[in-house]
């Protein structure tokens, strides 16, 4: 019975020593090897590892941001110089136009290169006047002032965010003591704008007015601008050559829009969203009218009243001429008279008393009238008409057998419908304001084909994504099969199957006879099937040595096979 216990103890041994032999063997094989293949194996392995770490680091490449887009060239160098001496990763877009960095170190780099006073950006400003020495002549002292001008102007408008780049060119005329030959200066501005951005007509004026406002004597008609393609963007306006305003079509649509929230706000908790389409055209008069008028009107009769009254009359008592002409003797003296003493002397009459010879009588009468002056000057924006124009969806309603049905709106309710909207926009029938509402099916909304997949941007990005992953897998496969597992096969030996499977999972012998266990001798334990062994030695040991000896390799002599 010990030998049976020894023997079972030696069946679960061999494991650890078949894993040992392996090792062993492994090692003896290496050494086995020429100094060729050793040298051979190596390189295989390294170039197996560099492949299968490349592939790992190339499909989790660290993400990069831009550092500095749109730079000058002479800058470019100097941000690229910084860069390797501090030993910074870095990469060059496409297009040359980015330099990208790690997005961990983007904005510490940032920094560090702004200390360094990098990008300069190409411009130079007053800075230019730090450095000025003795003994410069005027017309050197005049060229750097106006480059210092150019790039200070040039700065500022770079800080407007439509704008990337901008470029100032003055030509500033030398001053002379003669009016006639005085001439203003002049600028002309490039700027370069963002992608899909452009400068409107505030910023146009506020870039003009600030050039202008910043060289002596310039005039705002003076000052050019274009753009990176060239285009003028300080030319009038087509529309305000033509009388029109763009300002007055925004407006236009600004009221339009208007009216279509109010009709929308009212027919949305009756209809629902997409069941009725609302359109507003408003006709807006634009002039701008001055009138005066003085109106004067006769007054009635009974409400006449006299304004001034002026009346003359003259009387003459001429007797005519008498005795012979200019002979003043022939004339009767007048006889004396003293108006202290006596009374004066009565007027001459005719005969008799007639009346006077002449008499001359005139009149002038004024009367008041009424006056009316008015002044008047009609506001801008005024609504001259409106147009309105609404379509109702038709009722959807179910059959008793569930199908759909769609009803049109009736007329009552079209008109009920009708008179809201009129009280929604102001309706003005003076000025000629139409409303129309109708009821019509609404189509539904046509479906577009779903592009192909290879047209698909997202199956296109996934298969990019996926392509890398698979890549990386055919990297480490191709390393695996081509370069690790026949050096491994040609230096370790293939492993051992141990006692305890075999006994388990059957073992085949040299006569080609297989040993195969029952599910139910595989579910035994290892102490109950001993125990089988023991019963089996003590029913028939002759059968048991006889079999111990054929596992041993003896014979029935006593020798080895």
């Amino acid at each position: 019975m010990a030998t049976a216990e020894n023997t079972a103890g030696d069946i679960a041994a061999p494991p650890a020593g078949a894993l040992r032999g392996r090792l062993q063997q492994a090692v003896d094989n290496i050494k086995a090897l020429n100094q060729q293949q050793k040298i051979a194996a190596a390189a295989a392995m390294a170039l197996a590892i560099a492949l299968i770490a490349g592939a790992i680091l190339w499909n989790q490449a660290p993400r990069q941001a831009v550092l500095f887009a749109n730079f000058d060239e002479r800058d470019g160098g100097e941000i690229i110089a910084s860069l390797q001496q501090q030993n910074i990763p870095y990469s060059i877009s496409g297009d040359g136009r980015a330099i990208l960095v790690p997005s961990a170190v983007v904005h510490d780099t940032r920094l560090r290169l702004a200390a360094a006073g990098l990008p300069r950006g190409g411009l130079v400003g007053f800075e230019l006047m730090d450095t000025q020495k003795l003994g410069v002549s005027q017309f050197n002292e005049q060229v750097t002032y106006q480059r210092a001008l150019e790039g200070e102007l040039a700065r500022t408008i770079q800080s407007i965010s439509s704008v990337i780049g901008a470029r100032v060119h003055l030509a500033m005329p030398r001053q002379t003591s003669f009016l006639r030959d005085d001439q203003k200066p002049t600028a002309s501005v490039m700027v370069q704008l963002r992608p899909g951005r452009a400068l409107d007509s505030n910023q146009i004026a506020g870039i003009v007015h600030l050039v202008a406002a910043s060289v002596p004597k310039m005039n705002e008609s003076s000052v050019s601008i274009i753009d990176q393609s060239g285009e003028l963007l300080t030319r009038n306006d087509p529309l305000r050559r033509s009388g029109l305003d763009p300002t007055q079509l925004r407006y236009i649509e600004e009221v339009e829009a208007g009216l279509n929230r109010r009709i929308a706000n009212i027919l949305t908790p009756m209809f629902g969203k997409d069941n009725f389409r609302a359109q507003v055209a408003a006709d807006i008069d634009f002039n701008q009218v001055e009138q005066t008028a003085e109106t004067y009107r006769p007054n009635p009769s009974p409400e006449q009243a006299v304004r001034s009254q002026q009346t003359t009359e003259q009387l003459t008592r001429d007797q005519g001429p008498q005795g012979v002409p200019g002979a003043l003797t022939n004339q009767p003296p007048v006889p004396a008279t003293a108006p202290i003493t006596t009374p004066p002397v009565p007027p001459l009459t005719g005969a008799g008393g007639a009346p006077p010879l002449t008499s001359n009588r005139s009149a002038v009468l004024n009367y008041e009238l009424d006056r009316t002056i008015q002044h008047v000057k009609q506001s801008l924006g005024q609504v001259k008409r409106l147009s309105v124009a609404v379509v109702l969806n038709h009722r959807v309603t179910q059959l008793p057998n569930g199908a759909p049905q769609t009803l049109p709106i009736d007329e009552e309710e079209i008109t009920r419908i009708t008179n809201l909207v009129r009280e929604a926009i102001g309706y003005n029938a003076t000025r000629g304001d139409t409303i129309n509402v109708t009821s019509s099916p609404f189509t539904g909304p046509v479906a577009e084909p779903p592009p192909p997949l290879w047209k698909d941007p997202e199956m296109i990005e996934m298969g990019k994504e996926g392509g890398k992953y698979l890549l990386a897998l055919a990297v480490i496969l191709f390393a695996y099969l081509a370069i690790i597992r026949p050096l491994l096969r040609a230096v370790a030996p293939p492993p051992v199957e141990s006692a305890e499977s075999a006994e388990e999972e059957g073992e085949e012998g040299d006569d080609g006879i297989s040993l195969e266990l029952s599910p139910a001798a595989r579910a035994e334990s290892y102490e109950t099937r001993l125990e089988r062994v023991r019963e089996m030695a003590r029913g028939d040991p002759q059968n048991v040595a006889e079999l111990i000896k054929q596992w041993m390799g003896v014979d029935e002599e006593g020798g080895r096979k």
